[in-house]
């Protein structure tokens, strides 16, 4: 945020505060916007934050479009020391409930904890609790919540464990074993640690900023979830200046300059470079947005671009990027790193239409009627650095048959 604004030269604004680098939704009828919201950095230290920061780090806003001032606030992590942000544009769905219509907002989490709101009011559509948090050890310096909240819509991963480990060999395997048992866990809450810390699901999220898709008319929500561990750990100071390796890219360490301790957060890979918990690491999945019921949770996407032999093998990949669904029920989403455009059916999540498209996916698709009023499907196909997909800079537009 910049430090000044031209039309108030004298106002000044904090740096550093929780920030909402993702997707706003509006109601114009409420005359309210939901904002996500971030955390203040650095994202895994929270001794700076002040109880305002505290208040809408990691958060839902709902802003007054006249006056800017917060109407609400619901929060889905307390002091937030995993980079947990609300990635993901809310999603606006009048929902039936025992006490009639409710405008709902329906706010996916990297956390996998789907949130159904009252956009109105933030209250809770569908329940929100608060559990115990597990370990709460952490450096001197700060502290963990002992409960966070959990939403009655989850989408969350069983925990790992060392049985969980996984490898391309069996030597692989084994070093993954051995590597599990050396970093702390406890659970989805561990937090940092200057020996190292499993972070699951992790900080890529369960969803990110592609968000999900809902048929207002079924009242179900359509996602794809991901389940990748991360390791984070924290490093002082004196060690980052001593080997002078801070961040330049994607990974490495961000050395949070001001900060007693920088920080290492990478996915937790095996030493050839596949993820050290056994697949599947990618799913398609429906849920009622009425009783947070999963109907579906079916693994997506083949390795054919992550072996050498580009076997098409069906494992559930990871990927980035979001679902549409069209008025009939099919879903289309590309996001996968099979760099493959897939329409499923919303009701089961069968894929109905595949096609391999010449870059990555990482994009959402959007649909509109040509000047003959054939309904069109259009996808960006750019690729993404983050998960080593193809890149390119493709417009690909497909024309859907009437039926």
């Amino acid at each position: 945020m910049l430090h000044l604004d031209p039309n108030n030269p004298n106002q000044k604004y904090a740096t550093s505060s929780p920030n909402s680098w993702s997707t706003a939704s509006a109601d114009e009828k409420l005359g309210l916007a939901y904002f996500p919201m971030g955390n203040r950095t650095p994202d895994q230290l929270g001794m700076y934050r002040s109880p305002a920061e505290e208040k809408y780090s990691s958060s839902v806003v709902a802003l007054d479009l006249k006056t800017g001032q917060a109407r609400w606030v619901q929060q889905f992590v307390h002091h937030d020391l995993w980079d947990m942000d609300t990635p993901a544009q809310p999603s606006l769905v009048d929902i039936t409930t025992a006490k009639g219509v409710e405008p709902g907002l329906v706010v996916p989490t990297k956390q996998g904890d789907v949130y159904v709101l009252n956009r109105a009011t933030g209250e809770a559509i569908i329940p929100i609790g608060q559990v115990a948090a597990g370990s709460t050890q952490t450096i001197p310096e700060d502290w963990a919540s002992p409960v966070q909240p959990v939403s009655g819509l989850s989408f969350n991963p069983e925990p790992l464990s060392e049985k969980k480990m996984w490898g391309a060999s069996l030597v692989d395997q084994m070093l993954c074993r051995i590597e599990f048992n050396k970093l702390n866990y406890s659970g989805r809450y561990t937090p940092p640690s200057l020996e190292g810390t499993i972070v699951y699901p992790g900080n890529f999220g369960v969803f990110n900023w592609g968000s999900i898709a809902v048929d207002p008319k079924k009242q179900v929500m359509f996602g794809m979830p991901l389940h990748l561990a991360f390791v984070s750990k924290l490093i002082p100071q004196s060690e980052i200046n001593k080997g002078g390796g801070v961040n330049t890219g994607e990974h490495g360490v961000n050395a949070n300059a001001g900060a007693p301790y920088g920080i290492s957060l990478t996915p937790f890979l095996s030493p050839i470079g596949v993820p050290c918990q056994q697949p599947p690491w990618g799913f398609v999945a429906a849920a009622s947005l009425q009783n947070g019921k999963i109907y579906y949770q079916r693994k997506n996407g083949t390795i054919r671009n992550m072996n050498p032999l580009g076997l098409a093998i069906k494992m559930g990949v990871p990927g980035i990027g979001g679902p549409m669904i069209t008025g009939s029920g099919v879903v289309f989403m590309a996001a996968a790193v099979d760099n493959n455009f897939r329409a499923y059916d919303l009701d089961s999540g069968d894929v109905l239409w595949n096609v391999e498209i010449p870059a990555g996916g990482q994009a959402t698709p959007m649909t509109y009627l040509n000047s003959q009023g054939e309904q069109m499907v259009v996808l960006v196909a750019g690729g993404h650095g983050s998960v080593g997909t193809t890149l390119g800079d493709y417009v690909l537009a497909y024309k859907l048959e009437a039926q």
